[in-house]
């Protein structure tokens, strides 16, 4: 753009072309190497070598190369502003980015100011980097610090570094940094007084670490702590909070801690507390949740309970919570009706219920027939691992005009008969996912005249349904998204919520009008030995898994080109 070139510069196409020009090729030796520039003009056939001085004084030059003069291009992106230049790198992906960063000062300059969110492998030999990277990423408000679990993390010395670079740092997240110590947590909560989300996982600085953050992060709105090591039971037990933020944070979230019931001074101490997520803890929850009272946690609204010791009491206890409008219950075989009722009972502004009764049957026509009678503003319901009849379905079908999406996986009750009922009295139901039910064709069928609203099926690991039964519903309701997904039965069947069905069915992406058919082998030889065995079904899964990536690969190419057409 603009600068001078010498002619070794100029690329090798344009050098042929001057010596299929001899009167270009002549011109251009006598012309002194400093004054030539490269000009691109508007016909891509030619590129015209312009001289620094007045376009005038070489005008006879170019008459008899029968080239026309040109003005000096105009370099329109220097004069856009830094805020719109900023604007197209935040439009790009991460290597594009990148490579333009690389084209010059400026650009280097807008995309570093320009960058909030920054990710670091935070191994110790990074610390003497920390001052160049900030200099140059000196806007970030999301920084994530991972370490591998073999290598030696950064310590607090670095981590106090860090946060007297990022004074407006919002979110942070670390993992498996075990060198860092509570003296950096407190460091870093003093240094970033607009903290509102953390994330810690696998790191060593346990209840200390953890007090010594809260009790001066004022502006705490989020916290997830998961496997934090360092947490001691019986007579040692150190509690955890509330600390500074117990009047902002509304989000807390505990995986997979050993005694996480050190939290409980948080649970109970936190005034605006809204989200209470727990999983995958171990000890006895009853006691934490039967602590939880009225006027504690008021507001509490969204609770996430999932592989947990808890029973009906700790159920009993989040009925408290009357403004409560989202429950998990996922894997919790304590869990019964008699808890399910007191819910329907006392909550009744519930929207949405998840619930993986893990083929137990301690929940069935009895709770939700409860939760029919009383939650008429429900809107998503996701049952895994639950057998519920047509009385409990017909109850909410028609007590529930709200709902909107539905999800029935691996239950053994859900026939024809029991989509038939949701066809004809759920007006208002958008989406449906029905995953391993004895459902035929003839429930696709009642699909066709009822659900107005419908807007997309998923149907899953259902035998009697056929690729026919689904492309007769298709070709009935051309709006409909219809996607059917065989797989034989030599893939492991799942009833936890991982398949992926309980956050599809609430996500609020649009999926094409496409049906989707994977078969995969019926059978696999049996051996007398267990190794053969194992080796057969790995290499029938990598077929499997093969073959799947192939079918995501050829969608997501047909996706690109038809979102960039030629």
């Amino acid at each position: 753009m603009g600068q001078s070139a010498s002619t070794s510069g100029i690329p090798s196409s344009l050098n042929r072309r001057d010596n299929a020009n001899p009167k270009l090729s002549r011109w251009m030796k006598n012309r002194s190497a400093d004054e030539i520039s490269v000009v691109p003009i508007e016909d891509s056939r030619i590129c015209s070598y312009q001289s620094s001085d007045e376009v005038g004084e070489d005008a006879d030059g170019a008459a008899d190369l029968d080239l026309d003069p040109v003005d000096d291009c105009l370099d329109l992106i220097s004069d856009l502003p830094d805020e719109c230049l900023a604007h197209v790198f935040q439009s790009l992906g991460a290597g594009d980015r990148k490579r333009c960063s690389l084209v010059c000062r400026r650009w280097l300059r807008v995309d570093g100011q320009s960058r909030h969110r920054l990710s670091l492998d935070a191994r110790s030999d990074i610390q003497i980097l920390i001052p160049s990277i900030f200099d140059r990423f000196d806007s970030i408000s999301k920084l994530a610090l991972k370490c591998d679990r073999r290598s030696v993390s950064i310590g607090d010395e670095a981590l106090v570094l860090i946060s007297l670079r990022c004074k407006n740092l919002a979110r942070f997240k670390i993992r498996a940094c075990r060198e860092i110590t509570e003296v950096g947590m407190a460091e870093l909560a003093r240094n970033c007084r607009n903290l509102k989300k953390l994330s810690c996982g696998s790191c060593c600085f346990g209840a200390r670490g953890i007090n010594a953050f809260l009790d001066h992060a004022a502006a705490l709105e989020e916290l997830s702590v998961k496997r934090l090591r360092g947490l001691t039971d019986g007579a040692d037990m150190e509690p955890i909070g509330p600390g500074a933020a117990a009047s902002t944070l509304k989000t807390i979230c505990l995986k997979e801690l050993y005694n996480g019931q050190c939290f409980e001074s948080l649970i109970l101490g936190t005034k605006s507390l809204k989200t209470l997520k727990l999983f995958r803890c171990s000890g006895d929850w009853d006691r934490v949740l039967e602590s939880i009272s009225v006027d504690r946690v008021a507001g509490l609204r969204e609770v996430h309970l999932e592989r947990l010791q808890v029973s009906d009491c700790g159920l009993a206890a989040i009925s408290n919570c009357l403004d409560l409008e989202i429950l998990h219950l996922v894997k919790t075989p304590e869990c019964t009706n008699a808890g399910l009722t007191s819910i329907a009972e006392r909550c009744k502004l519930l929207r949405k219920l998840h619930i993986d009764g893990w083929k137990t049957n301690r929940i069935g026509d009895e709770g939700l027939a409860a939760i029919a009678r009383r939650c008429s503003n429900l809107q998503e319901l996701v049952l895994i691992g639950v057998n519920p009849t047509s009385h409990s379905i017909g109850l909410l079908t028609s007590n529930c005009r709200n709902l909107e999406r539905l999800a029935l996986c691996n239950s053994e009750t859900i026939g024809d008969a029991e989509i038939s009922c949701i066809a004809t009295k759920c007006s208002a139901l958008r989406k449906l996912c029905i995953k391993g039910c004895p459902i035929s064709d003839q429930g696709m069928e009642a699909l066709a005249g009822g659900c107005p609203n419908l807007v997309k099926v998923k149907v899953k690991k259902c035998r009697g349904v056929t690729s026919e039964g689904a492309e007769w519903l298709r070709s009935n309701r051309g709006s409909l998204a219809v996607n059917l997904d065989i797989i034989a039965a030599m893939e492991p069947q799942d009833a936890g919520a991982s398949d992926g069905e309980a956050e599809e069915i609430g996500g609020e992406q649009q999926y094409p009008s496409v049906i989707k058919q994977q078969t995969a082998a019926a059978d696999v030889p049996s051996s007398s030995s267990s190794s053969s065995r194992r080796s057969a079904f790995s290499k029938a899964k990598i077929g499997f898994l093969a073959r799947r990536n192939f079918v995501a690969s050829t969608i997501r190419r047909w996706s690109q080109s038809n979102s960039n057409p030629q």
